[in-house]
């Protein structure tokens, strides 16, 4: 992605842009479900907001920009001691930012079938695939991504050397996160198109 800094730097703006929105959107709908299931913690903190720079993490920024896209937002707080059904709970809080990315993609689908929208049509389709591929690199059950707390009762610690694994092009150049994600990303992307 650094490449296109010097290629091309609207698109790089825009592409960095894209991502900072769906990253502040994505943490935004994980604190909002925290406060609606009655936890405060989100609330106090400030990260009631789509300003992205409540949400964006500094070393997952920066990876975002090596990568060209996979990275990671400043975790969303929330107490599990302060909701009722904490392990239901910490599940719905952990989906809502995948949900996020998908309605995202939703939305601008049907903007696309319903409105005069083929000048930009390119970049909006590339906000598609960017919040599709969010969404599904989150769902993967690798701690601390959303995956680990949708589908394991108890998260583990962090394993930042997994993540790593995960998101740097040591397969001929793709990532493993892309090789997982891009097959489901692609069938998705063309359903929606």
């Amino acid at each position: 992605m650094l490449d296109l800094l010097f290629t091309n730097p609207f698109a790089f703006v825009v592409v960095i842009g894209a991502i900072l929105i769906a990253i502040a959107i994505h943490e935004a709908a994980h604190c909002y479900m925290a406060d609606y299931l009655g936890d405060p913690t989100p609330r106090s903190l400030g990260r009631l907001t789509l300003n992205p720079l409540a949400h964006l993490d500094p070393l997952g920024t920066i990876m975002i920009i090596v990568t060209g896209g996979f990275g990671w937002g400043k975790a969303s707080p929330f107490d599990p001691y302060n909701l009722r059904h904490p392990d239901r709970d910490t599940a719905l809080i952990a989906l809502a930012g995948p949900t996020s990315n998908i309605l995202i993609a939703v939305l601008i689908s049907i903007a696309l079938h319903l409105l005069p929208l083929q000048p930009i049509a390119y970049v909006l389709i590339f906000i598609m695939r960017l919040n599709i591929g969010l969404a599904l690199f989150n769902l993967i059950p690798v701690p601390p991504l959303d995956g680990s707390k949708i589908f394991f009762k108890h998260s583990y610690s962090t394993n930042y050397l997994l993540l790593l694994i995960l998101i740097f092009p040591i397969f001929n150049g793709s990532s493993l996160a892309s090789l997982i994600v891009s097959p489901i990303s692609n069938l998705l992307l063309r359903f929606l198109v």
